[in-house]
């Protein structure tokens, strides 16, 4: 078993989401002046990267001037972004490369933005390894006039699926969901991994139904000592979950159907899963 959580999740980050780590100095940073000169030419490179184009087109698709697009074209030649092609200009493999980047870029910035609530609530070392996944994610967060809204979502992806998968360091839903748990328990083939005192407590409070659970095979129940934040993975979704560290509230969830998404949500679950141990029910007392 790993040592640590960030050992684990350190172990999926390059073939998923392509976040190399290298010791290696590189030769010269850009300056400030350079770095911006490439963000302000953002929209040039997002025009190009979906296909060739004369300098009119480029004009055209921009909105600029005739100058505009003269000097555009004259600072993708200078920097060596671009070429020209049968009247066309096409980026070069540098130019695709600044393309691709600053765009991401923009994108991580946005759902950062767009996240920050559950950001604010994870582990530092884990806030990087969820921005790529989690780009147009659905976020919903409690508010004062309805403190429940992370959690009602959450319910709501759940009744519709057949299956269910995660981990989290409290109770998904609050106890008092009953009929939550019904659907839970008794209609749902079920994977979770839980610190050892939410798997007494759900002993405790569930003895039978989670006894039932697991003797027909519709749950597998796991236990590990340290979990970063709450993962859910459904049929067509999967999620993050946000707590308040003082009353262990659900505040925030962040779920979202893209696939990269959902193979980054499996493989961390499997990292889990792997470095956890399997529950038995306790014997019962009659018994």
């Amino acid at each position: 078993m790993t040592d640590t959580v960030l050992d684990e999740i350190l172990e999926t980050t390059t073939e998923l989401i392509g976040k190399e780590r290298s010791a290696d100095v590189p030769p010269a940073q850009l300056s400030t002046a350079e770095l911006h000169d490439v963000v302000q030419h953002r929209e040039l490179l997002a025009v190009l990267v979906e296909e060739p184009l004369h300098r009119d087109e480029i004009q055209e698709r921009l909105g600029v001037s005739r100058a505009t697009s003269h000097r555009f074209t004259r600072w993708l030649r200078d920097h060596e972004l671009a070429e020209r092609v049968d009247g066309r200009f096409r980026l070069t493999g540098k130019g695709a490369t600044f393309a691709d980047e600053v765009l991401r870029f923009e994108r991580n910035l946005r759902t950062a933005t767009a996240i920050a609530p559950l950001l604010d609530s994870i582990c530092d070392y884990h806030q990087e390894f969820v921005v790529t996944p989690f780009a147009d994610a659905t976020v919903t967060t409690a508010t004062l006039e309805d403190p429940y809204r992370p959690v009602s979502r959450f319910v709501a992806l759940l009744q519709e699926s057949s299956t269910f998968r995660g981990f989290n360091t409290t109770h998904m839903v609050p106890p008092t969901l009953a009929d939550v748990y019904d659907h839970l328990f008794d209609g749902v083939e079920t994977e979770l991994v839980y610190l050892p005192d939410v798997v007494d407590n759900l002993f405790e409070t569930y003895p039978d139904r989670i006894r039932a659970s697991i003797d027909d095979g519709h749950l597998e129940l796991r236990t590990r000592e340290a979990l970063p934040y709450g993962l859910a993975i459904f049929d067509d979704r999967v999620g993050i979950a946000g707590f308040d560290e003082d009353t262990g509230t659900m505040h925030v969830f962040v779920d979202s159907d893209s696939a990269i998404a959902r193979a980054w949500a499996e493989r961390v679950f499997e990292i889990y899963r792997d470095n956890s141990d399997r529950i038995e029910p306790p014997a019962r007392s009659d018994e």
